[in-house]
C-alpha cells in the first residue's frame, strides 16, 4: 500500500539557453527637460483632467442619496413611485455619458502633442 509517485510535470516555452550567457537589460533613454517628448506636462494635464472627472463623478453620485432623502416622496416606503426609479435608473447615465465624453475629449487634445495647445496664427 504504498503511494504511487506522480511524475514531475515540467512547462517548456521556449529553446533552452545557454546558461553563461546574459544580455544586460536595455532602459529607455531619458528626455531632457527641453525635449518634446517629456512627459511631466504631459502627466500633469492629464492627472489634471482626471480628478477634475473624478470630482465630478463623485459630486454626481454622492448626492443622489441626499436628493433621495430630501425629496418628497422619500417617506412612501412600501410603494416606490416611478420617480425614485428615474432618479436612480435614468437621471445619471447621461451626465456619466458627458463627464466621459469629455475626459476622453480632453485626454485626446492633451495627447495630440504642443501644438494643439498654441493658439493659432493669425495671418
Amino acid at each position: 500500500m504504498g503511494a504511487e509517485s506522480v511524475p514531475r510535470r515540467e512547462v517548456v516555452t521556449g529553446r533552452p539557453r545557454p546558461s553563461g550567457t546574459t544580455t544586460a537589460p536595455r532602459t529607455a533613454p531619458v528626455p531632457h527637460p527641453g525635449s518634446e517628448v517629456f512627459p511631466e506636462p504631459l502627466i500633469r494635464r492629464q492627472l489634471k483632467a482626471a480628478l477634475i472627472a473624478t470630482a465630478l463623478l463623485a459630486v454626481l453620485l454622492g448626492l443622489l442619496p441626499v436628493l433621495l432623502r430630501v425629496l418628497p416622496f422619500a417617506d412612501a416606503a412600501p410603494r416606490v413611485p416611478l420617480a425614485v426609479w428615474l432618479l436612480l435608473g435614468v437621471a445619471p447615465y447621461p451626465a456619466l455619458l458627458a463627464i466621459g465624453a469629455w475626459y476622453v475629449r480632453r485626454a485626446e487634445r492633451n495627447e495630440s502633442g504642443p501644438a494643439a495647445d498654441a493658439p493659432a496664427e493669425r495671418p
